[in-house]
């Protein structure tokens, strides 16, 4: 991981880190097509093993590449480990992108991806395993297109793809294993919104993120991600056992008392407005 305006470049690819307050914009950048590397997942768990430490507001993961976020992984790479595969070592890349994947679940912090280009194969994993998406219009082409090539996902995209468009759908455009435009993954509910400038927009919703109470948000985070695995009861449960747990927090009392002193004619404006300017 390097900072913005670095000229140094590797063959295998490098992620840019900029900052943005306490937001981190980091930028996948491999001219020209932007593929992916087994040097990019440890780039990528080592600035995570950071940014965790420092304890940052939010993650914003987009492409360095004009008109690519990832195009998809390597194929070169993809082939060195077939012809190298044995019983052994063989689902190692897929168990080191699925770690990656579920760890960005995990993170006290939202991820969110700004496809702002190709993202294809593990580059569309990627953005699936984030806690948000922003498509980009444009002449941009999303989807998991593994089974075109006769493998098949295997850092979860499948999963989530059903989990977020439905068993059917996975099925369809999997199996067709299809490109998609932004304006389809969107309407597809692959896509939360879209945007004439990805990068800007997820920059946007990170920012007002990273100015809420940030115990608030790593527990409201981690009841969307275990609630959708647990039956009802439990995560309501869960749901409630949080919202007491997060009311014993000072800033809890704090955001509560700064709400309560704004007139009631003036609260809705309030909410609205940005909570870095307020």
């Amino acid at each position: 991981m390097r900072g913005a305006g670095s000229d140094e470049a590797t063959a295998d690819g490098t992620w840019t880190e900029e900052r943005h307050g306490p937001v981190v914009l980091a930028r996948w950048s491999r001219p020209p097509m932007n593929y992916f590397t087994d040097a990019g997942l440890a780039g990528l768990s080592a600035g995570l093993d950071r940014w965790e430490a420092e304890g940052i507001g939010a993650l914003v993961l987009a492409g360095g590449v004009p008109g690519r976020f990832i195009t998809h992984f390597d194929v070169d790479e993809v082939l060195n480990g077939q012809r190298a595969m044995d019983p052994v070592t063989a689902p190692r890349r897929s168990t080191v992108a699925q770690a990656l994947t579920l760890r960005l679940h995990s993170l006290p912090f939202p991820v969110l991806a700004a496809l702002n280009g190709d993202a294809m194969g593990w580059g569309f994993e990627l953005a699936l395993a984030a806690d948000a998406r922003v498509g980009e219009r444009g002449d941009h082409r999303y989807g998991l297109v593994e089974v075109r090539l006769g493998i098949v996902p295997g850092a979860g995209g499948l999963t989530r793809m059903a989990r977020l468009a439905g068993t059917g759908r996975a099925l369809l455009h999997g199996l067709s294993a299809r490109p998609i435009s932004p304006e389809e993954a969107h309407g597809l509910g692959l896509v939360e919104e879209l945007a004439d400038d990805s990068v800007a927009a997820a920059l946007a919703h990170a920012q007002r993120i990273a100015a809420m109470p940030r115990t608030a948000v790593a527990m409201a985070k981690r009841l969307v991600h275990r609630g959708a695995d647990l039956p009802l009861r439990a995560a309501l449960d869960q749901e409630a056992d949080c919202a007491f747990r997060a009311k014993l927090r000072a800033d809890s009392a704090a955001a509560l008392t700064a709400y309560r002193q704004v007139p009631p004619a003036d609260r809705r404006n309030w909410l609205e407005a940005d909570p870095r300017r307020v």
